[in-house]
């Protein structure tokens, strides 16, 4: 994420314990360690559940970093993409694994007014691609 100028201003991690292993392993590769929420209403979150936490982030902070579990989080990135690179957005709706990292570019400048089909998918990075066995 470093490395692709990747930097959230604000992580929202699921309390669950392999969530926040997964964030530790993470942040050592971040350079810089956005603020931290571990908030409890992510873990086993339905999308609608996850759009609300989102739509409670205050406004100034420009790039948000949501940590949870599938099938909310696949569900959510299916919502709110509407269009974006055509090779990521087939490659997301074929499989959405663990640890994959979906770039969503929203529309607009408010997160409360997060809507279906408004956001551009910038990215799709699983596992699979960083080993070079499938898109990144």
């Amino acid at each position: 994420m470093q490395g692709e100028m990747l930097l959230p201003s604000l992580a929202l991690v699921s309390t669950a314990v392999r969530t926040r292993q997964t964030w530790d392993l993470l942040v050592q590769g971040l350079g810089r360690v956005p603020e931290l929420r571990f908030d409890r209403r992510i873990y086993d979150a339905p999308a609608s559940r996850l759009a609300n936490v989102i739509a409670e982030t205050p406004d100034e902070l420009g790039e948000i970093l949501l940590i949870g579990h599938n099938p909310g989080l696949a569900d959510l990135a299916h919502r709110l993409v509407g269009h974006g690179d055509r090779y990521a957005l087939a490659r997301m709706r074929t499989k959405f694994p663990t640890t994959a990292l979906a770039v969503l570019d929203l529309a607009g400048e408010v997160w409360r007014e997060l809507a279906d089909g408004s956001a551009r998918l910038d990215r799709f990075v699983t596992p699979k691609g960083l080993r070079g066995e499938g898109g990144a």
